[in-house]
């Protein structure tokens, strides 16, 4: 390869993962798993799903990479009401195995999927309120 050959490749995690449409995907089977999932589907009962899942879209998209469209709260403040409702460390390690199964049902490669997870994992404190 010359000096002025350049190979492009996609930088954020956004677009190395698949950009909207695998966000998409990747939202709608995860939450699809998490209602499914008795250890944790009761956080669900009251929520307005088209919402959340709307807002986790957007919140994945920006946290990896992608257009900042995320309106939503601070972490913290989003899930006070379900650290009062009992949620801790076993919830969010029912979520991250959703999370996890769910790139993997979709054949993410493992790279990509580790980057993902320590995305996901870096709001554990706040989600929980420690």
């Amino acid at each position: 390869m010359s000096e002025t050959e350049e190979t492009t490749a996609p930088t954020s995690l956004f677009d190395r993962i698949g950009g909207e449409a695998a966000v998409n995907a990747a939202v709608d089977i995860f939450y699809r798993k998490v209602l499914e999932d008795y250890r944790i589907n009761r956080f669900f009962g009251n929520s307005d799903m088209d919402k959340q899942i709307a807002k986790q879209k957007a919140f994945f998209t920006m946290a990896f990479g992608g257009p900042n469209n995320y309106t939503g709260t601070d972490m913290r403040t989003a899930h006070a009401r379900f650290v009062s409702m009992g949620l801790n460390d076993s919830h969010f390690d029912a979520v991250m195995e959703n999370f996890d199964a769910t790139l993997k049902e979709l054949n993410v490669p493992a790279d990509l999927i580790a980057e993902a997870t320590a995305i996901a994992e870096s709001v554990r404190a706040d989600v929980l309120g420690q």
